[in-house]
């Protein structure tokens, strides 16, 4: 086996937290279903020690591993959804950040985003802005800033003069 760049000792606190829980939800629901530490070895192709890690939360374990037990235990749902570009808000800010930036660079004004605020009173904007999925928060604001920026290269916005 080849030897790992990084120690699961090196790993970031938040990290090692996270492979633990994730073990106990894994123990959880193999219990729930009455099965054993065997049979789930079994049916991710795993020796029953190798199993025995899973629940322990090893990190050491092949993530492989740990995917297949969430995949047994709720087959619908997408891991790689975790992930989705759409969710990366760190990348959709700098990419905001690098396109707001070109804009000024170029001598482009616009107008300031609106700020998007949850709230149960209707917005005063007085052009129609895309709303964001509920509970989405910073992230959605930033991704609807970005697609209305990239969306009005096209088009002056009032006020801006024409070169």
């Amino acid at each position: 086996m080849p030897r790992q760049n990084t120690s699961p000792s090196d790993y970031p606190l938040a990290v090692l937290q996270q492979i633990e829980r994730l073990a106990q939800n894994i123990v959880i629901a193999r219990k729930r279903r009455g099965e054993t530490q065997g049979q789930w070895a079994r049916r991710l192709g795993v020796s029953q020690p190798t199993m025995a890690r899973i629940e322990r939360g090893d990190p050491s374990v092949a993530m492989a591993s740990y995917v297949m037990c969430m995949w047994l235990i709720n087959q619908a749902e997408g891991l790689a959804d975790l992930v989705a570009p759409e969710k990366d808000h760190a990348a959709l800010e700098r990419e905001v950040q690098k396109v707001a930036g070109s804009a000024v660079r170029s001598g482009v004004s616009r107008k300031p985003w609106p700020v998007v605020r949850e709230s149960r009173q209707p917005s005063r904007v007085s052009e129609p802005q895309p709303r964001p999925p509920a509970g989405s928060g910073n992230a959605a604001a930033v991704a609807a800033g970005l697609a209305a920026l990239v969306n009005s290269d096209a088009k002056p916005h009032a006020g801006d003069s024409e070169k």
